[in-house]
């Protein structure tokens, strides 16, 4: 959220906006904007979702990755988490500036998350009731996800309206 909507609200008043990610899952956010020059507020829930202005289009994939390289292990969580809405919005927590394709190789269906800006990227596919994931470049994108994904589930995994919004002049954050 552009900080200065902050800057342009005096104290106490509101702002509702989408906040999103590549992944195709958003909500709307009820801020209140605070004396200090933050400001903080609900999801309000509802599976909201809005055409993405021009700036805000994710960045061209151009090349893929070579995805047969990288480390491969059994994942915890399946990609089939994807399909899920507010599951979906906790995996963008998670990656941010990740993208989704879906592809058939090797006789079955990837799920495949590209960060373009770090060039990280995980493929997670099923192969006889047993999911396994494939990861590259700098991070481990599909680790960040099932560690995130599963603080969210220990937490009982609170619905999307129990998430709270803060942003400052730093950044913002979301959490439950």
């Amino acid at each position: 959220m552009p900080t200065a909507w902050i800057e342009q609200t005096r104290p106490g008043g509101l702002i509702l906006t989408a906040i999103g990610g590549w992944l195709g899952s958003s909500e709307l956010a009820r801020l209140t904007v605070h004396d200090d020059g933050t400001a903080s507020g609900p999801l309000l829930s509802g599976q909201v979702n809005f055409m993405f202005a021009r700036p805000h289009l994710p960045p061209p994939l151009g090349l893929l990755p070579d995805l047969n390289q990288g480390k491969e292990r059994q994942a915890v969580i399946g990609a089939d988490a994807l399909t899920d809405w507010t599951t979906r919005f906790v995996v963008q927590l998670a990656a941010p500036n990740a993208q989704r394709l879906t592809m058939e190789r090797d006789g079955h269906t990837e799920d495949v998350l590209i960060d373009v800006d770090s060039g990280s990227w995980a493929a997670v596919y099923e192969d006889h009731g047993r999911w396994t994931v494939r990861q590259g470049g700098p991070e481990a994108l599909w680790d960040t996800v099932e560690e995130h994904l599963g603080r969210w589930q220990a937490a009982g995994a609170p619905p999307l309206e129990g998430f709270k919004v803060c942003v400052t002049p730093n950044g913002q954050t979301i959490g439950w």
